[in-house]
């Protein structure tokens, strides 16, 4: 659709040759001869390029550029004076003006400032739609996942979004940890402003301390020009520091200034500069065990670990898997642009079964491999990756403490008790195996078998009294120091 302009002037001679004239552009033209005909004409359509005279018999220009400002603030205005010098388009200009062009008009400028202008006012309209994109693919309605602990986590996030505190959050690779930054910036009130990320442990301390603070030029080999830093590009913005546990010591303590002080200084430079940035951190570490070794600063931990975020693994919320691969399939058809299949039961009962160590991304990957290489309406078992479809079914996973406790020993002897069993079914009754399957010794495997009142079956070697122990003081097998057995493989 070609771009509209709207030409107001009171002189018709004016007005008729600049009709021509941008409509020889290819631009839908429109004119007025007066400002209220102008507002008549606003009011009823939208224009991209507003030509307007700043004298006006029935008022002032700059009145009506004051009026599309507060009601099409995309649209641009250039405004026409016989004046070369003339305050007023001066004044036209700080009030949001493109341009001012001064009577006689040179075509080849009238041309390139039209160009211009639609370039500007096209510019800001993709921006504001890329922007509103963002704000709805980043809604937190938008993240799959119903299970308790993501709620938990939606309902955390959405608390703290509205304001400026530093979010910490902590979950293991593939976990979703930046769509979740993104969401916190997007629905938060700094969401008009730029999100802007980098990876801590992807590039070595100096390049990333130019990264965060800038440069200045000729500060080391290679800057041949000063450099904005993330922290002065993110103003008002977000800035997410992924993985902030790889930093080094020294760029822990340039960090850790820059967000005590909200002060940067380029790399090279002697003037500080204000800075308001959010940040978002995220780590897949225990930045608690990082601190006991020495590796993370404990001022800095502190500094981030404002909201902590605990983002758990897909093995820990299965019943959103069957959510999360619908979802993939959905978003993987319309991308390859095929015709969506079905999933059959046995399919999500394996994904549900399987430990996911790569979490969702290795969902999401799964589900477009198997989109690329399948060529039937609906997925089986058999279109799944060998590793997913031998998988064995995991144990208890992300078990919460009832609010009334638990006997811990006793529940621990029952997830005992229950792998102990399954081991022993696949190897037919043969304790030495099913002891090495479990990583226990056989010392050990004996001692928890007749605690647990379990008896094996099978071969010759199974079938050996469990329940017999070897000679020791207080029925400590093999007379160990130390009792009960440990793991010792």
């Amino acid at each position: 659709m070609s771009s509209r302009v709207l030409v107001v002037d009171d002189e018709q001679s004016l007005l008729e040759f600049l009709l021509l004239f941008f409509q020889s552009e290819g631009y839908e033209t429109e004119v007025a001869q007066s400002v209220e005909e102008a507002r008549e004409a606003l009011a009823k359509k939208r224009f991209d390029l507003v030509f307007s005279d700043i004298m006006m018999p029935d008022g002032n220009g700059l009145d009506l550029l004051r009026d599309i400002k507060a009601t099409h603030p995309q649209t641009s205005v250039i405004m026409m004076t016989a004046y070369t010098s003339s305050k007023s388009a001066v004044e036209a200009m700080k009030m949001g003006a493109y341009n001012y062009v001064s009577k006689p008009f040179n075509l080849d400028e009238l041309k390139a400032l039209a160009a211009g202008a639609l370039e500007k006012t096209s510019l800001e309209e993709e921006n504001i739609y890329l922007r509103r994109e963002l704000e709805q693919k980043y809604q937190f309605s938008n993240i799959i996942g119903r299970s308790p602990k993501m709620v938990q986590v939606f309902s955390l996030i959405e608390r703290v979004a509205k304001t400026s505190s530093t979010v910490m959050i902590h979950g293991e690779s593939g976990t979703g940890k930046e769509l979740i930054a993104r969401a916190v910036h997007f629905t938060g009130s700094r969401s008009k402003h730029r999100f802007l990320s980098v990876n801590c442990g992807a590039m070595p301390e100096n390049l990333l301390e130019s990264e965060l603070f800038g440069h200045e030029k000729g500060a080391f080999t290679g800057a041949v020009r000063e450099k904005k830093g993330l922290f002065q590009e993110a103003h008002e913005g977000t800035l997410f520091l992924d993985e902030i546990s790889e930093m080094t010591p020294t760029m822990q303590v340039k960090l850790l200034r820059a967000l005590q002080e909200r002060r940067i200084r380029r790399v090279g430079g002697n003037v500080e500069e204000a800075v308001d940035v959010r940040i978002i951190a995220a780590t897949n570490r225990d930045l608690q065990e990082a601190i006991a070794q020495g590796s993370f600063r404990e001022d800095l931990f502190y500094r981030i670990n404002v909201i902590p975020v605990h983002l758990p693994p897909l093995r820990h919320r299965r019943e959103d898997i069957p959510l999360l691969a619908e979802f993939f399939i959905k978003k993987f058809s319309a991308e390859m642009e095929i015709d969506r299949p079905d999933i059959s039961l046995e399919v999500l009962e394996t994904l549900e079964s399987y430990h996911w160590p790569g979490n969702v991304r290795e969902l999401e990957n799964t589900i477009e491999r198997l989109l690329a290489l399948s060529t039937q309406s609906l997925i089986t078992t058999a279109d799944l990756p060998s590793n997913i479809r031998f998988c064995q079914p995991q144990g208890p996973q992300g078990i919460d403490l009832p609010p009334e406790g638990l006997d811990l020993e006793s529940h621990l002897d029952q997830i005992r008790l229950q792998l102990m069993e399954q081991a022993l079914d696949r190897c037919d009754g043969v304790q030495t195996q099913a002891a090495d399957m479990l990583k226990m010794s056989f010392r050990s495997f004996r001692y928890y078998a007749k605690k647990l009142g379990l008896t094996g079956t099978g071969s010759e070697e199974a079938t050996r009294p469990i329940a017999r122990l070897e000679d020791g003081a207080d029925g400590n097998p093999g007379g160990d120091s130390a009792w009960p057995p440990q793991n010792d493989g």
